[in-house]
């Protein structure tokens, strides 16, 4: 698929990429994983038939079944992006609104581009506004004139902005109202309309700031709105009503079930009382303290005049303190007393909110966003959470779990050097998985057990890397620098984490921390915190090789002045390039007994995505500095030809959104990979000039990337849709001669024959197709010809094609027709051609010359079609 861009400024007028793409037959192949997701954020059920309805993740677009979540179809990959804060369907008209921008408000919560619209079932996509949400939390439609629209929009994640509240058209989008406007750092989390008088709605609105170094996610801005004429004026809830409207109410969640009686979920921040104050210094901790109240359940019967608590006790271990990735209750609409709570885990309550009761049962993963209820079946439930999609016919003793698409939120992949070698990656709330490269989609392992993917390490899966003197050691981790070596032959595993001592301040580590195996000797092992630490044996002891190389300690209540990258040159030992969050670059050429400074003529106070050396070249670095975290969605991508003493930008003409890697090829030094917010992109003259090099990758998140050299494979981590691969050794060889001549012809893999081309193995099975790829490239647009000949001169193949130019393709399947059968039996009386099942004759063994004519140019490879012994 063509790729389609947005600007930076999020505009609704999108435009393409590039005009000129040589890779557009170079296709990616998806090799999964499935078993475990991505986040879903939101759910549109066919209530007429609820084995029918879209799934709407996060990062990974809208997804589509008929068949009660036995399979899905995607039906965004043609939109310009994947990022999603809610979806509504009209299912009379088939009308889809999907409001962009995943509202969560979680590190990597990306930022939409407005309202996209389709009503040809998602094959086409429309921009109908609202372009600088960036976060849009729900959309309703009237379901009698699917042109009156009303749209909750939370804003800009990292930035004040004005275009937040809630908006409203009665044409369809070609024009919006602001019907509700709190303030430039206040949006709307959450709307409700009364089922039996949807003119009656109640609007959540949410105060919050996130930064890079703290997260508040609570202030007086917090509050419920109401409605009483379908989103055209609103009108605050009172502060005598009983609702809490203090500045420590976080995010809210409202339901309805009638015009008088509605239900309200509150991250309440305000400390417990008798709460001692301070938290504990370790990340990972703060992540479950509970000195916070936490979940609150109100409710109101006459229509929001008057909410009352419905519980006495705190609701513990629901939200934790992070509610704001929560706060989503469902009423059933049957009977008023039936409340389903999204959070940590799903919990239910069968009073009204008196008391509640666990539905989290084996096979449904944590971190629960969306619950939709049968109004028919009240037993029937459809839950989406961070490990995708649950169904329950049983109120929850026993779910299904629907997973068969590739959504998978990728922070960062590696390879070992095994013959048929593995990927290893490090995944969003879903651990760390190990899997075969040839992965393809199927259910055949649930004959064996055992699916091909392996899962090695728990919580949010981070870096890995691997020995490959044996690729039995793994050293990887989750969240904040929790890492641990694990060794897969005996299945032991050790904690590696270097620990500060008693009388130091305990050590600051990145969500994602960098780990590093030095290619000279793979018993050393680098690890960043806010210093650079080094083990000479396995992790087993660290030392600091560094002073603190961050601008220091931030107060906050996330991490920060913590380092992101890490890098050594494969020419010199010791020698390392270090970057950090808080966008410092240092070096070192000799372990670390001396660092310099070399980011100071860089654009200031971004974040160091990260920094890598040349394969080529002792003294170049390559870097990626990114602004996500300050709604800054420019793209850097610099060089330094001289150890970061001065800096080249290679992104001054292109801007694709915020820069996550950077990677020189392995074989040709003119080749560079570019993995931005929005997708991969290639340049093939050191960065000079960008094309797309997605074909068959929707517009999603590139997070990491990696060569596996013996086989030149590049492997594409993709945060929302798990990763790919394509072989990458024919572009490695576009090199200036190839340039020069304007024409390549590629070496062709050579084939077995086989006696069962074109036939059925057994009846009810499919035929053995061969196929051969024949590659070449065309630097200029000029028509071309590929003919192939046997070694008695006998033209087998002569196939014309339009003008054209980069690097192209043809299948060959071998066939041949009755005429050319005939002359090559002529011509060798010892070779007979029999038909097959398919009425097709194929090419007999033997050694064939290809030959690519352009522009009066020519170039020649064979292709050998072998036996088998």
């Amino acid at each position: 698929m063509k790729k389609i861009a947005f600007s930076v400024l999020f505009l609704s007028c999108l435009f393409g990429f590039a005009q000129q793409n040589d890779f557009q037959a170079v296709k990616f192949q998806n090799i999964g994983p499935t078993i475990m997701s991505g986040r879903v954020v939101d759910l549109a059920v066919n209530t007429n038939n609820p084995t029918e309805f879209y799934a709407a993740y996060a990062t990974g677009g809208l997804w589509h079944t008929n068949n009660n979540g036995t399979s899905f179809e995607s039906v965004m990959d043609n939109a310009p992006t994947q990022n999603i804060g809610c979806v509504a369907v009209d299912w009379k008209s088939g009308l889809i609104l999907v409001g962009t921008g995943e509202v969560n408000s979680s590190r990597s919560s990306y930022a939409g581009i407005g309202v996209l619209k389709s009503t040809d079932k998602g094959k086409t996509w429309t921009n109908i506004g609202l372009p600088d949400s960036h976060h849009i939390s729900k959309i309703w439609v009237n379901p009698n004139d699917n042109n009156e629209i009303v749209v909750g929009v939370l804003g800009h994640l990292y930035s004040k902005n004005e275009e937040r509240g809630v908006f409203k058209t009665t044409n369809g989008g070609k024009t919006w109202t602001k019907t509700l406007f709190i303030n430039d750092e206040t949006g709307i989390i959450d709307i409700s309309f009364a089922p039996n008088n949807p003119k009656i709605m109640f609007a959540a609105a949410w105060e919050r700031e996130r930064k890079a170094y703290n997260f508040k996610g609570n202030g007086i801005g917090s509050g419920i709105y109401k409605s009483e004429d379908a989103g055209t004026t609103w009108t605050k809830i009172d502060s005598n009503s009983g609702f809490p409207t203090n500045i420590g109410i976080g995010r809210i969640g409202v339901t309805s079930f009638n015009e008088n009686v509605a239900y309200a979920i509150v991250d309440n921040q305000n400390l417990r009382p008798n709460s001692k104050k301070e938290k504990s210094t370790d990340a990972n901790t703060n992540l479950f303290d509970t000195e916070v109240i936490g979940a609150e359940i109100y409710k109101t019967t006459d229509g929001g005049k008057n909410w009352r608590k419905t519980h006495n006790q705190f609701i513990n271990d629901a939200f934790y303190s992070y509610g704001y990735y929560f706060a989503d209750i469902t009423v059933d609409e049957s009977n008023e007393n039936r409340l389903y709570i999204s959070a940590v885990p799903i919990i239910f309550s069968n009073d009204g909110g008196k008391s509640f009761e666990s539905l989290s049962k084996d096979n449904v993963h944590s971190d629960h966003h969306v619950c939709w209820v049968n109004p028919k079946n009240p037993n029937h439930v459809i839950n989406g959470n961070d490990g995708g999609v649950n169904i329950t016919y049983d109120n929850g003793k026993h779910w299904i779990k629907c997973n068969n698409q590739a959504v998978g939120q990728f922070y960062t992949v590696n390879v070992d050097n095994k013959e048929d070698y593995e990927v290893y990656g490090g995944l969003q709330d879903n651990g760390v998985w190990a899997g075969p490269n040839n992965y393809v989609h199927n259910v055949d392992w649930l004959q064996d057990g055992k699916y091909p993917y392996e899962f090695l390490s728990g919580g949010d899966g981070m870096q890995v890397q691997i020995d490959t003197r044996t690729n039995d050691l793994v050293y990887t981790g989750s969240q904040f620098g929790s890492y641990i070596k694990i060794d897969r032959k005996s299945g032991k595993s050790d904690y590696i984490t270097p620990k500060a001592d008693k009388k130091e301040e305990p050590y600051r580590f990145n969500w994602q921390t960098p780990i590093l195996l030095s290619s000279h000797n793979q018993d050393i092992v680098y690890f960043g915190g806010q210093y650079v630490f080094r083990s000479m044996n396995q992790g087993k002891d660290w030392e600091k090789i560094s002073t603190d190389l961050t601008n220091g300690k931030v107060e906050g209540n996330v991490p920060f002045g913590t380092i992101t990258s890490i890098a050594e040159s494969k020419f010199k030992f010791g020698q390392l390039v270090v970057g950090t969050d808080d966008g410092n670059i240092h070096v070192t050429k000799d372990s670390g007994s001396n660092w310099t400074k070399i980011s100071n003529s860089l654009p200031q106070g971004l974040w160091v995505s990260r920094v890598r050396f040349s394969n080529f070249k002792k003294e170049r670095i390559y870097i990626t500095l990114n602004g996500y975290r300050n709604d800054n969605f420019t793209t850097y991508a610099y060089v330094s030809e001289d150890l970061g003493a001065n800096w080249k930008l290679l992104t001054e003409n292109f801007n694709q959104n915020a820069a996550n890697v950077i990677l020189e090829d392995s074989e040709n030094e003119n080749i560079l990979y570019l993995g931005t917010d929005t997708g991969l992109f290639i340049s093939i003259d050191k960065g000079t000039s960008w094309q797309d090099f997605s074909n068959e990758i929707p517009n999603v998140a590139v997070h990491d990337l990696v060569i596996q050299p013996r086989v030149k494979d590049l492997i594409v981590a993709t945060h929302g849709r798990s990763l790919y691969k394509v072989n990458i050794s024919n572009i490695q060889q576009i090199n200036e001669a190839i340039n020069t001549k304007g024409i390549a012809l590629f070496k062709i893999e050579d084939i077995y024959f086989s006696k069962n081309w074109g036939n059925k193995s057994f009846t009810w099975g499919t035929e053995n197709n061969p196929n051969v790829e024949i590659w070449y490239y065309l630097k200029d647009n000029s028509n071309s010809a590929i003919t192939i000949k046997n070694n008695d001169g006998i033209v087998v193949l002569n196939r014309h094609a339009k003008a054209e130019n980069g690097m192209l393709k043809i299948d060959y399947d071998l066939s041949i027709d009755e005429k050319t059968k005939t002359a090559i039996e002529k011509k060798d009386t010892k070779i007979k051609i029999s038909q097959a099942d398919n009425k097709k004759y194929y090419l007999p063994i033997g050694k064939y010359t290809v030959e690519l004519e352009s522009n009066g140019k020519k170039e020649a490879q064979t292709l050998i079609i072998k036996e088998r012994k």
